[in-house]
């Protein structure tokens, strides 16, 4: 492996099945990760975990706190500061109870995994502790899907903070995947009091690393990333401060990213369009071996 590109044994089979007409692609559900970030002495450090080795999807993998949106989530209109749930949803491409649920499940996401909590009483405040007995139960009850996020924030009184969230990026899991997200990315600062932990089941092992370090293992292939993972990790090397990040979200493109299979030369070309790097050609003899980049 030159570099650590994610990339199952299974794909280049599924690929030729999807080419073959003998596969039919699995619609994407929608999903929310952040890119919840901090201010070190040498620049933004973003908050990521590992997924443990034995999941079924991108196990030994590293990413950003992330995960499926509840649908109960459109239901309920809740307390709300920050851009509208109109300009949310101009800026998603999508209707203003879909919005509120795609915010709703980044800030969920954050607090269930990481357990920082992008929420207030008011809304100019964010909640400084999140720890003891009842918060517990209760991010355990969301975790569990006993709660919804819009309930919890209702039995709470607290307002959802959708100001300190930035949408980032937009990728969609390949059609020859079993498991399809289609995913928005976001940024977000730690709030000031706040720490991170690991408070995901799905993790072996949390970290705080600047951009520009998690790049450098993944290209001598210490770290193990997902193509967007590693596409938003470079795209923040510009920006020298959390601020600077939120600051730019607004102008970033949010076409989704989705990767294509194509024959050419007798291989099968996996690429994702504007992302160069990630292009795989695969024999399509199954005797001849595996991907190369």
């Amino acid at each position: 492996m030159a570099n650590g590109q994610w990339f199952p044994q299974d794909w280049p089979e599924r690929i030729r099945a999807l080419a073959d007409g003998t596969l039919t692609p699995v619609t994407p559900k929608r999903a929310a990760t952040v890119m919840l970030l901090k201010d070190t002495d040498g620049g933004p450090a973003v908050h990521m975990l590992r997924r443990r080795a034995s999941m079924a999807f991108a196990g030994g993998a590293y990413a950003y706190p992330g995960g499926g949106v509840d649908p109960r989530d459109d239901e309920r209109h809740i307390r709300w500061a920050g851009p509208t749930r109109a300009w949310w949803a101009e800026r998603f491409g999508v209707d203003e109870t879909e919005a509120q649920a795609i915010v709703c499940a980044a800030v969920r996401e954050t607090y269930e995994e990481a357990g920082v909590l992008l929420a207030g009483e008011t809304p100019d405040s964010v909640v400084g502790d999140t720890t003891g007995p009842q918060w517990e139960a209760d991010r355990a009850a969301l975790v569990d899907r006993e709660l919804s996020f819009a309930e919890f924030l209702d039995r709470r009184g607290l307002v959802l903070r959708s100001d300190l969230l930035g949408a980032w990026t937009r990728w969609i899991t390949p059609e020859f995947e079993t498991r399809r997200y289609d995913t928005w990315f976001f940024v977000a600062a730690l709030p000031h009091g706040q720490r991170t932990r690991n408070a995901s089941t799905e993790a072996d092992r949390t970290v705080w690393i600047r951009p520009e370090e998690a790049a450098v293992a993944y290209d001598k292939g210490e770290l193990l990333m997902m193509p967007p993972t590693i596409a938003t990790l470079r795209q923040l090397l510009p920006y020298g401060t959390a601020a600077e990040a939120l600051a730019a979200a607004p102008d970033r493109d949010l076409t989704a990213v989705l990767a294509r299979a194509r024959l050419a030369d007798g291989e099968i070309v996996l690429s994702w369009p504007g992302h160069d790097e990630f292009t795989k050609h695969i024999p399509t003899d199954l005797s001849t071996g595996g991907a190369t980049a």
